[in-house]
């Protein structure tokens, strides 16, 4: 592939929130471009102005710079291939649909909904595979003009050539061959006047210079329709790759039923763009590599043809491996940034307790938590923690009390003077500390964690243990 003739596009008829699928298109297409230092085109494809939302185009490229998938032309900053709105294409549009008719490529169509319904009932009772019959591939001059005084609109068909073969090699599913004899003409223009998608996502293809295009197998069956119409118009077809789905645990479609979340409410949830990136990058596609990849680095693998042709499940647990990935590799001043603790946290203190709590945080509000019991008051205990403190008893919490009120309130020191004196040790001995200091019996390594609270927090919380551990025992303070 030469690198000086890549371009890639995306192209989403916005029509709500981005979700995983469409931004694992955007992504590989996205990719490919970067690693042939190509070009990667944004175009926004609103033909259906009754489902297109302003506010969701919008939407996706706020999504899309969030993840860091720039793209160097598109509808808001323009390029060689403008206007990117195909709304604002539609003149461009009615000429080569004047072209294709004059050639005789392309021919009005009266048929109504329900005559095509009748149609296609019939052809499956026969055993035949539903295709438009030709019904007004033959009509006179004088015959379209005699219905058009009626006061019917017409679509406008694609007259598909007999007798002819459309090859093309797929970057993922290789050779690929079509019989025309098995294509029905097909509708290039709406009876309302909109140009129909098999026509402005070819065209429009073929007039920015796309030389590539990755999307969902589901198009695969599209692509020999549109080869034809760019065939008809001489203009050039891209290279077309189509990978297979991602769909969810129960086999259909990814969907909001069966665990689909769009990108912005992922955002929301604190998940980080380079997990989305990492874990989208490797959903029908292998990576060698299996650390976390910055995007530079994921382009630079990036091949299409280890794209999988089969279907690909949706995997959360996944998602969050690579979440937990993400917030490791981080740095401390992002990190206390995208947990939002500077408020929680003493003057010059949040990048310390970003690194010692953050293997056990995976989204912001557990990095919030962690601060509050670090530096808050006297953290809650949950049900384990004081069953921890219960077992462990009121004497070995006065000891350990008595310990840090003599200056051992460092975590090794405290350690070290309580084992000596209360003869706990492994298990028996961090574990009632962890739950008295931390009101947990999991989380971060306590060293760091303790020797951030300062010794009179220790002390308070090593007091209250104390009383929670008598009060069990019916001998309150």
């Amino acid at each position: 592939m030469s690198t000086d003739t890549v371009k890639t596009r995306f192209a989403p008829s916005p029509t709500g929130a981005l979700h995983l699928g469409n931004l694992r298109t955007a992504l590989f297409n996205a990719l490919l471009a970067y690693r042939h230092r190509g070009r990667f085109v944004l175009r926004i494809e609103d033909t259906d102005r009754e489902r297109y939302r302003p506010e969701a185009a919008e939407a996706l490229q706020r999504d899309m710079r969030w993840l860091g998938l720039d793209w160097d032309e598109g509808p808001d900053i323009g390029g060689p291939g403008a206007p990117y709105h195909q709304h604002d294409r539609s003149a461009l549009y009615a000429g080569y649909f004047h072209q294709l008719e004059s050639q005789g490529d392309a021919y009005p169509c009266f048929c109504s909904e329900r005559e095509l319904e009748m149609a296609r009932k019939a052809q499956r009772s026969a055993g035949q595979p539903p295709r438009y019959p030709g019904t007004c591939a033959r009509l006179s001059a004088e015959e379209a003009a005699r219905k058009r005084a009626e006061g019917l609109q017409p679509a406008l068909r694609f007259r598909v050539p007999a007798g002819r073969e459309v090859r093309f090699t797929d970057h993922i599913h290789g050779e690929q061959r079509f019989r025309t004899d098995d294509i029905g003409d097909f509708i290039i223009r709406r009876a309302d006047g909109t140009a129909a998608y098999l026509f402005t996502n070819a065209l429009d293809d073929a007039l920015m210079g796309i030389t590539d295009v990755l999307r969902g197998d589901d198009h695969l069956t599209n692509t020999p329709r549109q080869m034809l119409i760019l065939q008809a118009l001489e203009l050039e077809a891209p290279r077309y790759g189509h990978m297979g789905l991602i769909i969810g645990d129960d086999g259909a479609p990814l969907s909001k039923r069966n665990g689909s979340r769009s990108v912005a409410d992922l955002e929301q949830a604190g998940f980080l763009p380079e997990a989305l990136l990492n874990y989208l990058a490797r959903i029908g596609h292998s990576y060698e590599d299996e650390r976390l990849l910055d995007l530079a680095a994921l382009a630079s693998a990036f091949e299409p043809q280890r794209i999988s042709s089969a279907p690909s499940r949706f995997d959360f647990d996944h998602l969050r491996h690579w979440q937990d990935e993400a917030v490791l590799a981080a740095s401390a001043q992002r990190l206390r940034v995208w947990m939002g603790i500077d408020a929680l946290v003493p003057p010059g203190y949040a990048d310390d307790l970003v690194n010692a709590v953050r293997a056990n945080v995976r989204y912001p509000e557990e990095g919030r938590d962690w601060a509050r019991r670090v530096f808050g008051p006297e953290p809650d205990l949950d049900a384990q923690a004081r069953q921890a403190i219960e077992s462990a008893g009121a004497d070995f919490f006065t000891l350990a009390a008595q310990a840090a009120e003599e200056g051992y309130t460092r975590f090794r020191g405290l350690v070290e003077v309580v084992k000596a004196r209360t003869g706990a040790k492994g298990k028996g001995l961090f574990m009632p500390l962890r739950a008295a200091l931390t009101g947990r019996c999991h989380g971060p390594e306590l060293q760091p964690v303790v020797d951030l609270m300062g010794g009179e927090r220790v002390i308070a919380r090593l007091r209250r243990a104390s009383r929670v551990a008598a009060g069990t025992n019916g001998q309150e303070e």
